[in-house]
């Protein structure tokens, strides 16, 4: 082959690596809330209460490089002041009192520093004091039900879409056909359970991680910050459909939830029951 060739061969696969990663990257942008290729640490923070645990997540890493750095250099220290070419004759010392009190204390002082903003956010995340929506959400085997208690008791089901029926810029295992429709900027308190057996239910970029348990309502909350499709699964192990409940929560502004929660009602009101494609409506 020429050089020609060869270098026209190469030219064309950055191309096309170029144009697929682009193509990647506009699906990606339309997900707001979704794992990404490639992707290390956390999805980025679209609530409060994520923002609160990255903060949190930070000062335990950066605790962790300190004491990681901390004792590979005392390691080395002791390696090299204390072996057999340095030191031919080793003390006979078998205690140290005011060693063995920095060993324990420093530790238990570190755990108390840290317990502080631990439980700062544990106790922010636990309840909203002044919920404005609440969504009641319920995990059967192997999909779930919603329903908006304050809104004339609307309720609809929510499955995954088959991965046969997935359509350009849906997520593979991730995207449903009725999503959780809720407000930017509004405080809504989740109120979860289960109806057959433990499911959890899980939204990463809204720091959201609570099980449904059946005869159990646990209660949770989020405020979603901005607009965009934020995604999650169950997370605790339920069964054999344990990978295909995936939770999808759209977050609208203000008015376009209102223009939402009048169509549901009118088609509920007809209809006798919430329609499907919950999601659709919402988007057009």
């Amino acid at each position: 082959m020429s050089v020609s060739k060869i270098g026209a061969a190469v030219t064309a696969l950055f191309v096309s690596a170029m144009v697929g990663g682009s193509a990647l990257a506009q699906e990606a942008a339309k997900a707001v809330g979704a794992p990404q290729p490639k992707q290390l640490g956390f999805q980025e923070a679209a609530s409060p209460v994520m923002e609160r645990l990255h903060d949190f997540h930070n000062i335990l890493l950066w605790t962790i490089i300190a004491i990681a750095v901390f004792v590979t250099l005392l390691l080395l220290y002791v390696m090299i002041r204390f072996n057999k070419k340095a030191n031919p004759v080793p003390s006979t010392t078998t205690h140290h009192t005011w060693l063995e009190v920095a060993w324990t204390g420093i530790p238990v002082i570190i755990l108390l520093l840290i317990a502080i903003p631990s439980f700062r956010v544990l106790y922010y995340m636990d309840k909203a004091p002044n919920p404005e929506l609440t969504v009641k959400i319920t995990g059967h085997q192997w999909y779930w039900s919603f329903e908006y208690p304050d809104h004339e008791g609307l309720a609809f089901e929510s499955r995954m879409i088959p991965e046969n029926e997935i359509k350009p810029g849906q997520l593979r295992l991730l995207e449903v056909d009725n999503r959780i429709i809720v407000p930017v900027g509004v405080d809504v308190r989740v109120l979860v359970t289960g109806a057959d057996v433990i499911h959890a239910f899980a939204i990463p970029a809204l720091g959201v991680k609570k099980d449904a348990m059946p005869g159990r309502l646990n209660e949770t909350w989020f405020n979603v910050t901005r607009e965009g499709v934020y995604y999650g699964q169950c997370s605790e192990i339920c069964g054999t459909g344990h990978g295909y409940m995936p939770i999808a929560v759209e977050a609208v502004s203000k008015e376009r939830f209102q223009e939402w929660l009048g169509q549901q009602k009118q088609a509920f009101n007809s209809n006798g029951s919430a329609p499907r494609q919950v999601a659709e409506a919402a988007a057009q």
